[in-house]
């Protein structure tokens, strides 16, 4: 299964919610091979897999760097691992529109502002041309960086309305704004293997979706 991580919008998260989905599958799915694809110019998870790496105490994910036309490339780690992890760069890219022609799915992580909610447009415009050719691709959105005060849960179900309305599919749960998810990168790691409660059982959740949604008929 090739998933990709998508946005033209810099900042939403893709790098974290990539890195952190590969642990999920890799805590809960054991049995299965995973590689991970950094197919964003700043090598963000290809930075992060080397600190990963460096870091004894945590299992290794195999990474590998592509750019452009990458379709081929995908569908030839297909045949040797479960799951293909994309993470793409915050732009309408070759390489992000290379990896949706093959992608069994993509994740779009997006944050409840209102700059983000604009591009959101213009990445429902890329995932149309997408699905003209690969209309088996399910497609997943995710509200990202959202506040904690229940004040703004206005904020949060607005910006689910307009992924809606984009048929971005957007999934009940979400993840937060919490430090976690920065000071656990640093690391190496993710909120999953990290202390803070909260952010973890945010991102257990979140992910027992996707792979509920990606396991239906």
């Amino acid at each position: 299964m090739i998933i990709t991580v998508a946005s033209i919008k810099g900042g939403a998260g893709k790098s974290s919610i990539c890195q952190t989905l590969a642990v999920y599958l890799l805590q809960n799915f054991p049995e299965k091979s995973l590689l991970l694809v950094d197919a964003d110019p700043q090598k963000t998870t290809a930075e992060w897999i080397q600190e990963r790496n460096e870091n004894e105490d945590l299992p290794g994910i195999p990474c590998v760097e592509q750019s452009g036309k990458i379709h081929g490339a995908l569908q030839e780690h297909a045949k040797n691992y479960d799951f293909v992890l994309v993470d793409t760069g915050g732009a309408d890219s070759t390489a992000m529109r290379s990896a949706l022609a093959v992608s069994n799915a993509v994740l779009i992580p997006c944050r409840p502002k209102k700059r983000d909610l604009k591009a959101i447009w213009q990445m429902a415009d890329t995932i149309e041309t997408a699905l003209l050719n690969n209309p088996k691709m399910k497609v997943l959105s995710v509200i990202t960086q959202a506040p904690t005060l229940p004040s703004q849960g206005n904020r949060i179900a607005s910006a689910k309305s307009v992924l809606d309305a984009a048929e971005l599919n957007p999934l009940r749960h979400i993840t937060c704004n919490r430090n976690a998810w920065d000071d656990s990168d640093e690391n190496g790691c993710t909120v999953l293997e990290y202390e803070d409660k909260k952010a973890k059982d945010e991102a257990n959740a979140l992910y027992e979706e996707v792979m509920e949604v990606l396991n239906r008929d």
